[in-house]
């Protein structure tokens, strides 16, 4: 198991080398450990639709193609108490069939576990926000939750 879910905020987050990153129905998040005092000006984040790319210092720590689309101009990233970066990557595809398995194409896979962690919690973001009425916080989800649940848009009012 790379983590565990984080109770309090239902994130799942998926640990790496560099730190770790995790997502909910519209966005990824990634949150890079950087050497303590860490300034600004010493970070160079390049964010595209697919792709990302993070230096500190001139060291290259995360570069690759993303696993899914994001929209390039709502991308951003702060420099949270000169010790962590955050980046924040809005889906293009915000559902929860949408659950990514990777960070990058070809790395930062979660593993098994957590991939099922992943998609039981989108799959009830989901549920909560097509049901604003009800809470959802302490519901515990299994059957056919894969690609964000059962499909219930057919159904007769």
């Amino acid at each position: 198991m790379s983590a565990p879910v984080e109770e309090r905020s239902g994130v799942v987050p998926c640990g790496t080398p560099w730190g770790q990153w995790y997502q909910t129905l519209e966005e990824v998040f990634i949150e890079v450990q950087v050497p303590p005092g860490t300034r600004a000006q010493d970070i160079r984040c390049d964010l595209q639709s697919r792709h990302v790319a993070l230096a500190v210092g001139g060291r290259e720590i995360l570069k690759g193609k993303l696993f899914d689309s994001t929209i390039a101009d709502e991308g951003t990233w702060t420099l949270e108490d000169r010790k962590m970066v955050r980046i924040v990557l809005t889906k293009t595809k915000r559902d929860a069939a949408n659950c990514w398995t990777s960070l990058l194409e070809s790395e930062y896979t979660a593993d098994p576990w957590v991939q099922d962690q992943m998609q039981r919690k989108l799959t009830l973001e989901r549920f909560q926000k097509e049901n604003p009425g009800f809470d959802f916080s302490g519901a515990e989800i299994s059957g056919n939750y894969t690609k964000g649940g059962p499909d219930f848009s057919n159904l007769e009012k």
